[in-house]
């Protein structure tokens, strides 16, 4: 671990902004010019697919994959993002799992807001499943707003009466559309991306008029996670959105869910993207290939291993 990586990153993203908001069109451009700066691991290709409905992009190592799926759900506080914007986070657990990714690319506010993304990921599982994937075989993954996907995505598929993936991985996780933590006050100014005036402007688009007061836009704060699969989730202590993570986590072990809180000092919102730059970030990345390789069910692997 270095602080010299650590102080050279914060000092990179901690940019002025300008002062009021941005449209949109400028945020989406903003955060693809941000995201073309992340490094990709060699090794993977890259297909142009669909699932259900939406387009999504397939990554695959450069070998035979293993068996399973990683259906990743990317950030950019609903807003902006694509598949693309997340191909150093998909890239880099493919590159260490093995797996295949399916980066999906679910509708945006505001021009589709609450609850189209979850609409769309809900509708790529279950085109998952009906394909024949085994849910035991497919993991989801996500970061930001599309760490918060991760768990929506469960609670939604738990209502329609679907089985639930193998478990779930969240980076920096959107999981308060109410901005209730504490940290969103005692993180003001140690964040070098968020403050709550810069959210709200992303979260009004996002809402579009709705309550943030129900499970699907605030599970950290009221989320029943009864049957949830095993959960990693991976934040920092430079972060606005660290207590979305930590309540998670609490609300996790009270329904007698396995998760496992991982929190990183000194580091900013999904700082896993830095992979290749900041130690912490490849550290937090091999920990995350471990959790899925443990968790990651093949069906008929524990026979063939017993003849």
């Amino acid at each position: 671990m270095s602080r010299e990586q650590r102080a050279m990153i914060d000092a990179m993203v901690r940019q002025p902004r300008p002062a009021g908001p941005v449209p949109v069109e400028e945020l989406r451009a903003g955060f693809r010019e941000m995201m073309a700066e992340t490094r990709v691991p060699d090794g993977i290709r890259t297909t142009a697919t669909t699932l259900g409905p939406r387009p999504a992009l397939l990554v695959e190592p450069a070998g035979t994959p293993r068996p399973g799926t990683l259906l990743y759900f990317h950030g950019g506080a609903f807003v902006f993002g694509s598949p693309e914007t997340a191909l150093s986070l998909t890239g880099n657990l493919v590159a260490r799992t093995g797996i295949k990714a399916l980066s999906l690319d679910y509708r945006l506010a505001p021009e589709h807001p609450f609850p189209a993304a979850v609409e769309d990921t809900l509708s790529a599982y279950r085109a998952l499943l009906d394909s024949g994937e085994d849910p035991s075989a497919i993991v989801f993954a996500g970061d930001s707003a599309g760490g918060g996907l991760t768990v929506t995505t469960c609670l939604a598929a738990r209502d329609a009466g679907l089985p639930l993936p193998a478990a779930i991985v969240a980076f920096s996780a959107g999981l308060d559309a109410g901005r209730t933590g504490e940290s969103m006050v005692t993180k003001e100014g140690v964040d070098p991306f968020f403050t709550r005036e810069s959210l709200r402007h992303t979260e009004v688009m996002y809402l579009a008029g709705q309550d943030p007061n129900q499970p699907l836009l605030s599970p950290a704060a009221l989320a029943d996670l009864t049957g949830f699969p095993p959960m990693l989730l991976q934040v920092g202590t430079n972060e606005v959105l660290l207590d979305d993570s930590t309540r998670l986590a609490a609300r996790a072990t009270a329904a007698g869910v396995d998760v496992i809180l991982d929190v990183t000092a000194d580091v900013p919102h999904v700082f896993q993207s830095f992979a290749g730059v900041l130690d912490e970030a490849d550290e937090a990345l091999d920990r995350a290939a471990f959790f899925l390789g443990q968790h990651l069910r093949i069906p008929g692997a524990a026979d063939s291993r017993a003849r």
